[in-house]
């Protein structure tokens, strides 16, 4: 297993984000952010899709513990219809990073694009959560939390199966929106037929 990169520079408080659900069908978009101490060293810590559910969990305690901060935020399926998906996972982003008590000097985020945040500066670094450990654990955290949030759903929904397919357009889940139509939870803008 690779190591990851503790940080870009070593002179700023770095946070590195990453988001959930951009390409499913149902539930919210959620963004997670992290700011793990400069010197962070991990065996296992890597792009959350790569990880078992089970070391998910795992390490969403151990980086819940040993982070200076993180936070968590979503953006409705709502916003998602309103705005776009891009712009709602900004806008995820940016609650997240509302919620931090320890404010980052530089900003890691995964993917090519982001809408700047007050006046830090930041890195956009595609395929991220698998270079920093702050993306990564970012990437696990938010991860945990939207399939815990997707599996309780699921219980009031059983028909989409979402706690197998987390709101994923899976052949399941979409013969479920044909044979029962959508739900509160769907994304109205998403092509699901």
């Amino acid at each position: 297993m690779s190591m990851l990169k503790s940080s870009f520079t070593n002179q700023y408080i770095e946070a590195g984000l990453d988001e959930v659900g951009r390409g499913c069908l149902a539930g919210p978009v959620v963004a997670a952010v992290v700011i793990l101490p400069p010197d962070f060293q991990h065996e296992i810590l890597t792009d959350s899709k790569k990880l078992t559910a089970k070391k998910r969990l795992l390490l969403d305690s151990e980086i819940k513990e040993k982070a200076l901060d993180w936070a968590i935020a979503e953006a409705s399926p709502q916003e998602i219809d309103q705005i776009n998906i891009a712009q709602a996972s900004m806008l995820a982003m940016h609650r997240a990073l509302d919620k931090l008590t320890l404010r980052p000097e530089l900003l890691l985020i995964d993917g090519n694009r982001f809408t700047p945040y007050g006046f830090i500066p930041y890195e956009c670094i595609i395929k991220g959560d698998g270079k920093f450990y702050a993306i990564a654990a970012a990437s696990v955290i938010a991860k945990v939390y939207r399939d815990v949030l997707m599996s309780k759903l699921a219980t009031e929904h059983p028909q989409y199966q979402w706690q197998k397919n987390m709101g994923y357009p899976t052949k399941a889940h979409r013969s479920a929106l044909r044979e029962f139509g959508d739900s509160p939870w769907h994304r109205k803008s998403f092509k699901w037929k």
